[in-house]
């Protein structure tokens, strides 16, 4: 898919730029999803029921049941993760290109091959589901 490869471009000249480059490539990237393939081609809002499972196989071990946290990984029902400081597609970067250790001291995290775009789509309703739970983020 031409977003993903823009968006794994963008991720790699991310992590050698700081400052007003950050903004830019942001900016790049939500430029680049503006009329690029059809509504068939996204994989919708998400089943949080079915995220549960995707992300107790593929996530839990690191992140928690429930998405609390453990001594490998941290709590993604928290403040840094809701969507005004990582927006849903910071899930799809991490889970395709892992993640530098950048708000905690857990190390950095690796990619996690075989999760499809729906997967993460899915796990992405399960968490938001849990943060709106927990208080932290409104409907």
């Amino acid at each position: 898919m031409i977003l993903e490869r823009i968006l794994n471009a963008v991720d790699r000249l991310v992590r050698q730029w700081t400052g007003a480059s950050v903004v830019m490539a942001a900016l790049l990237v939500t430029m680049a999803g503006c009329g690029t393939g059809t509504a068939a081609d996204a994989p919708g809002p998400g089943d949080a029921a079915r995220g549960e499972s995707v992300f107790n196989e593929n996530c839990s071990a690191c992140h928690g049941i429930a998405a609390v946290g453990t001594d490998s990984g941290p709590p993604l029902v928290h403040d840094l993760y809701l969507p005004g400081h990582h927006a849903d597609f910071a899930f799809t970067s991490a889970v395709r290109n892992g993640v530098r250790a950048h708000h905690w001291s857990f190390g950095s995290m690796p990619s996690i091959p075989g999760v499809s775009d729906l997967d993460i789509a899915d796990i992405v309703a399960y968490v938001r589901g849990l943060q709106r739970a927990a208080g932290l983020l409104e409907d």
